[in-house]
């Protein structure tokens, strides 16, 4: 989960509307994230949720872009433009599949810290294969982007999710 429009709004509300279409079992650090290659955009709030679903890939990625939808998400031809939400399917149990634009695991885990510390915390010593350990990928890319951890923010959210079960 990612914006850098409203974000402290935007993040609660997805994860609300996501909670209402699968179980949530955890949610990582929130960290606070400068826009990739783009120095005069907002800054981004970055997480990585686990969820419980019996949906297959492609059908929960159409949940995600609902959500996106719900939230005023615009896509327009600038694919790094600000944005309300980004939901995004980065890994799927142990599959490995592209189709449709869907590709597990998502191969910028390897060069984005912002995802690889997150899901290293939600999931120690998980293996993507072709990858390596998440373990592994998060130490290689520490220091690679500025990531300050929103502890409150994340504690809120936690919180809200607890109440929500």
């Amino acid at each position: 989960m990612g914006s850098n429009i409203a974000p402290e709004s935007h993040i609660m509300q997805a994860l609300g509307m996501l909670a209402h279409r699968v179980q949530i079992r955890e949610i990582s650090t929130v960290y606070l994230t400068q826009a990739e290659g783009r120095p005069e955009q907002e800054p981004y709030y970055n997480c990585v949720v686990e969820i419980e679903t019996g949906l297959g890939p492609l059908e929960l990625k159409e949940i995600l872009k609902d959500i996106e939808e719900a939230l005023g998400r615009v896509r327009g031809p600038d694919k790094f433009a600000p944005r309300t939400i980004d939901l995004d399917l980065i890994v799927y149990d142990s599959l490995r599949m592209s189709i449709d634009g869907v590709i597990l695991p998502d191969p910028e885990i390897q060069n984005r810290s912002y995802l690889a510390e997150p899901l290293r915390e939600l999931a120690p010593g998980l293996v993507l294969e072709g990858m390596g350990s998440v373990d592994e990928l998060a130490a290689a890319l520490r220091g690679k982007h500025e990531m300050e951890p929103l502890r409150e923010y994340t504690g809120l959210l936690r919180r809200m999710l607890e109440y929500e079960h």
